[in-house]
């Protein structure tokens, strides 16, 4: 059974940081590319960030580029997201996902996790 848990969402005032970290099991985690989205109320589904299986390459959303940063631990089956610079729009769910290749699209994606709360204050 895949498992993806995401961890680390919060509230923090905007100009601050947060760290989201994703946990697989049940998947052979090197096969993967990871991603992350997010979702606020009443909007699509977007594009955050995604990374290749060796961490080498990576992509990112236009609204979070220079902001963020997708790494992975593939020893620890564990894939982060360090979110600098925080902005009340960057307010959302924030969801890991697991795919076959790197892509913006969120069809592109087998597994997903639950998701995680970030709210950003002004």
């Amino acid at each position: 059974q895949v498992q993806l848990v995401e961890s680390g969402g919060g509230l923090v005032q905007a100009g601050g940081s947060l760290r989201l970290s994703c946990a697989a099991s049940g998947l052979s985690f090197l096969t993967y590319v990871m991603g992350w989205f997010r979702q606020a109320p009443g909007k699509e589904r977007e594009f955050v960030a995604a990374v290749t299986r060796s961490g080498a390459g990576t992509d990112y959303g236009d609204s979070v580029k220079g902001r963020f940063t997708i790494s992975r631990d593939n020893a620890k089956k564990t894939v982060y997201l360090q979110m600098d610079s925080l902005k009340p729009e960057d307010t959302a769910v924030y969801y890991c996902a697991a795919g076959a290749i790197l892509s913006r699209r969120y069809e592109r994606y087998d597994y997903w996790g639950q998701g995680t709360q970030v709210t950003v204050s002004s």
